[in-house]
């Protein structure tokens, strides 16, 4: 899930949190679907060493809900992982809706996994759930879990959530999510109420500064002008020929 906005300075920060809320909403329009049952079970994936990961620039836990047509409530509770070029490479949102028995944790991933092997969260030492990826966007491709009881005590109480995969390259990789953060965390989030539209914007504006601090403190390539050719050898002129008698 992928919290692209526009630039938020200038806009009026009811601007700000409804495309915020919209993206999150299209991004999770399939989350009452359920998951598409595996063909057959998962091949098992050729060890190899995880891949170096830059570190991510991190979202705070927020919530953001929207009333539906038929007075129904849907919240989200969301963050996300993303590079200095802000470029998400994970996030995670749990679905509530009023009237649903069961609520989904969403977790999506940037395009180019393998599929097959789906994918796996756990918090902290705990066992991992392990669920198929049910639909892939231009954004990545997402898995969905079924929040049980003990899934949220464990990220209320947890300091990682950890979301992980197979590459395309055959390498696993594992993606975590803090669950605690200064003020609060996950379970502030999750038990308080959205928070103010100002709040959101001042979150989102932190978060364009932190990726401009990024972006910048990383070195940049040397420009370097490409090698002249060598010019080829002047040909040694032919040897004189025999003097006519």
């Amino acid at each position: 899930m992928r919290l692209r906005l526009p630039t938020a300075r200038g806009l009026p920060r009811e601007q700000v949190l409804a495309a915020l809320v919209a993206l999150i909403a299209s991004s999770t329009a399939h989350a009452q679907q359920p998951a598409a049952p595996a063909t057959e079970p998962p091949a098992e994936a050729q060890p190899r060493p995880p891949e170096q990961q830059a570190p991510l620039i991190y979202t705070p836990w927020t919530k953001y809900c929207l009333k539906a047509p038929d007075e129904k409530q849907t919240c989200f509770i969301g963050k996300d992982g993303r590079l200095a070029s802000d470029k998400v490479l994970v996030a995670a949102v749990i679905v509530e809706r009023d009237g649903n028995s069961k609520n989904i944790l969403r977790v999506t991933l940037p395009l180019g996994m393998l599929l097959v092997h789906g994918t796996r969260v756990l918090v902290d030492g705990n066992p991992p759930a392990q669920s198929p990826y049910v639909i892939c966007f231009a954004n990545g491709c997402m898995s969905d879990y079924e929040v049980t009881p003990e899934l949220l005590a464990n990220m209320k109480a947890g300091q990682n959530l950890v979301v992980q995969a197979i590459n395309s390259n055959g390498a696993p990789v594992s993606l975590p999510l803090p669950l605690q953060e200064a003020g609060g965390g996950f379970a502030k989030a999750y038990d308080g109420l959205p928070p103010d539209p100002k709040v959101v914007e001042d979150n989102y504006k932190k978060l364009q500064q932190q990726l401009q601090a990024r972006a910048e403190a990383q070195p940049k390539p040397e420009e370097t002008q490409p090698p002249e050719e060598a010019q080829p050898p002047a040909a040694a002129a032919p040897p004189p020929g025999p003097a006519e008698k």
